[in-house]
């Protein structure tokens, strides 16, 4: 039988991915490094587990046997993508993960020919931005005759689980990215703009997102700017392994994530679309998981494909809760 392996599917979002995937029906083995862990969470779901660590390409491959789907959510991903992704390649294995690192995406596009000879797909950002940002942001393109240029913005509300605040301290960097005529260059981090996610207008800073490569290779539209919209607790301070896993699910309720998306046609029309879903961790999780049922279920394309050019712009909008609205 075809099997959907979650890797680190005791953290924070592997576990939340792992009960969906259970729910929905999908052959399902966890894997991570902590057998207690491991054991405890397989025997609630009734699953098996295979423990492994990345550090040995042989282990890995023996880790994968049997297994046709991966779903990587151990971050940081600049630790686990790598060993991960070739030794999916290595194993005939279709690779998802959860990454908001830019580095995962750069290495899927290293990666690109080598999984297309092999015939299996990478698919980092299967849940998260890339999928909530690339169906927007491709909804929108679909409305305009000739999109010449895409500014899209995140609105992260609430607190950050444990795992994205070391992920994000280890992955500071100074430079703030741009795709400008198809190419990532350097762009000034103090081009606040304005955009409204539905209550008025309000400020959003520029940053490095992903989606400045996927949202380029699932529209072709050379031009992408990214920002985003912080409200809530910000980014925590101390000693961030003392922090809980991540959000309870009382303050997942009361967090809803917004996007809102800016098309510029060649004749300098501007066409606006916002999406509102749930909170963006319970987003990554669900969004997660349906990915690897749809592809287990034979949905998937060889090489270094995108969530929205992949299952279409509609694939936000499966996920429970989550409208666009053009304006």
């Amino acid at each position: 039988m075809t099997k959907l392996m979650i890797y680190g599917a005791t953290g924070y979002t592997g576990r939340m991915a792992a009960e969906h995937a259970k729910t929905a029906g999908t052959p399902l083995v966890l894997a991570g490094r902590n057998e207690a862990a491991l054991f405890k969470l397989a025997s609630e779901l009734g699953v098996d587990y295979r423990v492994f660590s990345l550090d040995e390409p042989a282990e890995v491959d023996r880790g994968l046997a049997g297994i046709t789907v991966l779903l990587n959510c151990a971050g940081p991903f600049m630790r686990t993508a790598e060993p991960l992704m070739t030794a999916a390649i290595r194993s005939g294995v279709h690779y998802l993960d959860t990454a908001a690192e830019l580095d995962s995406y750069r290495l899927a596009e290293v990666l690109d020919d080598q999984a297309k000879a092999a015939g299996i797909m990478l698919m980092p950002g299967g849940g998260g931005s890339v999928a909530m940002l690339g169906s927007l942001a491709g909804h929108a393109a679909a409305r305009v005759a000739k999109p010449f240029g895409i500014r899209v913005a995140l609105h992260v509300a609430g607190g950050l689980s444990r795992g994205s605040a070391i992920t994000a301290m280890e992955n500071v960097t100074t430079e703030t990215l741009a795709r400008v005529d198809g190419q990532l260059v350097a762009i000034p981090a103090t081009g606040i703009r304005k955009f409204d996610f539905g209550k008025g207008a309000v400020d959003c800073f520029p940053v490095t997102l992903p989606d400045l490569i996927t949202i380029a290779r699932a529209t072709g539209v050379a031009d992408i700017e990214t920002f985003v919209h912080v409200t809530g607790d910000g980014f925590p301070q101390g000693d961030l392994s003392a922090l809980p896993d991540g959000p309870s699910e009382a303050e997942r309720l009361a967090n809803r994530y917004q996007a809102a998306v800016e098309i510029t046609d060649t004749d300098g029309t501007i066409t606006r679309s916002v999406l509102e879903t749930v909170n963006g961790y319970t987003f990554t999780a669900m969004a997660a998981a349906e990915a690897g049922r749809r592809v287990l279920a034979g949905e998937a394309r060889p090489g270094f494909q995108t969530p929205a050019a992949l299952f279409g712009n509609g694939f936000a909008q499966t996920i429970a809760n989550t409208i666009i609205i053009d304006i």
